[in-house]
């Protein structure tokens, strides 16, 4: 890693962590979701995070593969089984995968669950990546936008918007 590779370790701004992922547009992605997931669902530590890992490690046709190429994360490795969110939390997970305008998927919604699983849905160099990185980034530089911002995970448009990727990703 670090090294010929698109995954470098990268720090997570407000956290005081770091974890491999690919750089550039799926880095800016991934980092959001961990800096809001830290700031609004509950405080990441050192263990709690990790990103790339080696293809040996892992099911090569589940979507944990994905951690081979730094295009996923796990928040709380050992934290696979479904429920392990209170509700307050999953509304604000579902408002950051929200954010992520489908860029991100979650184990959580996959046939074979596995909650601390977040990996991009389509490929790095997809538009709507690009797409998505950049508004994220644009919040990241403006004050009062981006991770850390207030947000109302009840407001029916925020509630809404929600519902309707939990559906659409449900269905795949």
């Amino acid at each position: 890693m670090d090294r010929d590779s698109q995954v470098w370790t990268r720090s997570v701004a407000g956290t005081g962590l770091t974890v491999p992922v690919w750089i550039g547009d799926v880095e800016a992605i991934l980092l959001h979701l961990v800096r809001r997931f830290h700031y609004e669902i509950e405080d990441v530590r050192g263990a709690d995070l990790t990103g790339w890992c080696d293809i040996s490690q892992l099911r090569r046709r589940a979507p944990e593969s994905n951690l081979a190429s730094g295009t996923a994360i796990r928040i709380r490795p050992g934290a696979r089984a479904k429920g392990g969110f209170f509700p307050l939390q999953e509304l604000a997970l579902r408002d950051i995968l929200a954010d992520c305008e489908g860029a991100v998927r979650w184990g959580g919604d996959d046939r074979d669950v596995d909650e601390s699983l977040f990996y991009i849905a389509f490929g790095p160099h997809d538009q709507r990546i690009r797409t998505v990185a950049d508004r994220l980034r644009g919040w990241a530089a403006t004050p009062g936008e981006g991770a850390g911002a207030s947000v109302d995970y009840l407001s029916s448009s925020r509630r809404d918007r929600a519902d309707n990727l939990a559906r659409a990703q449900r269905l795949r």
